[in-house]
């Protein structure tokens, strides 16, 4: 199936490595030319150069209020045009209540919670009909996660904002969706697996939970991504999507 990808234009953020990366890598794949971030210049910069002259990488905090125009003003002036952003983000510390502090709440919400919505407020202001806004969550937004108290607290806010900004920006054509991802093999999953005694044991569990009784690919999360926010969904929105092979259970 013909996605509609060819020559449209997305930022994705946070995607040097990991879930946002899968998504870029998928979208390149498909035709589309793309803006990546990361905070590091020269992480954002291979990036980049992995995926190719329809890339260009750009080093930014999610955090800095200058980064939506910042990067909608590169996707323009690089590719021409901008139809829709990716708004994805990395996790905040892991911890239980008494292990977190005002400090870690405080970058937590800057960097999850306000940066992500001053992303999507700029894209909002600039997308024409046609044009989508995608948050990569968790599905800690349906059920939290043990040891990540902040993303906990955080990320199901997001999705009750992207469910009301869906509303706002419907009648002019605008798409809002998230993606819900639980137990996908990357880089920042390996790592809180390691954070118990036994990682193999704790994987076994987790893959005992799951339907499919694995863990995703980075790939299978990014082929979703690249649909979701592809003119093929054009009337999906306001929808949060598990990618998570089944591990949640309720409708």
């Amino acid at each position: 199936m013909d996605l509609g990808l060819k020559d449209r234009v997305y930022v994705v953020t946070g995607a040097t490595r990991g879930l946002g990366n899968a998504a870029a890598r998928e979208l390149v794949a498909d035709g589309a030319k793309v803006v990546v971030t990361g905070r590091d210049e020269r992480r954002a910069a291979e990036a980049a150069a992995e995926l190719g002259p329809d890339a260009v990488g750009v080093a930014v905090d999610n955090a800095d209020p200058d980064a939506p125009a910042r990067l909608i003003a590169v996707a323009r002036e690089r590719f021409g045009g901008f139809d829709g952003v990716l708004i994805s983000v990395g996790g905040p510390p892991a911890g239980f209540l008494a292990d977190t502090t005002d400090d870690q709440w405080q970058a937590g919400f800057e960097s999850v919670f306000l940066g992500a919505v001053r992303i999507a407020r700029a894209a909002a202001a600039e997308l024409a009909e046609g044009g989508v806004i995608g948050f990569v969550l968790s599905g800690s937004v349906y059920e939290p996660i043990p040891g990540l108290t902040i993303s906990n607290g955080l990320r199901p806010g997001l999705a009750g904002f992207a469910k009301s900004i869906a509303d706002e920006l419907g009648p002019r054509g605008v798409r809002v969706v998230g993606l819900l991802p639980s137990r996908i093999d990357t880089d920042r999953a390996r790592e809180l697996d390691e954070l118990s005694a036994d990682p193999a044991a704790t994987r076994a569990a987790n893959e005992s939970r799951i339907a499919l009784r694995r863990y995703g690919t980075p790939e299978e999360f990014g082929r979703v991504a690249a649909f979701l926010l592809s003119p093929a969904a054009s009337y999906l929105t306001g929808i949060m999507v598990p990618v998570d092979g089944g591990m949640r259970h309720g409708f």
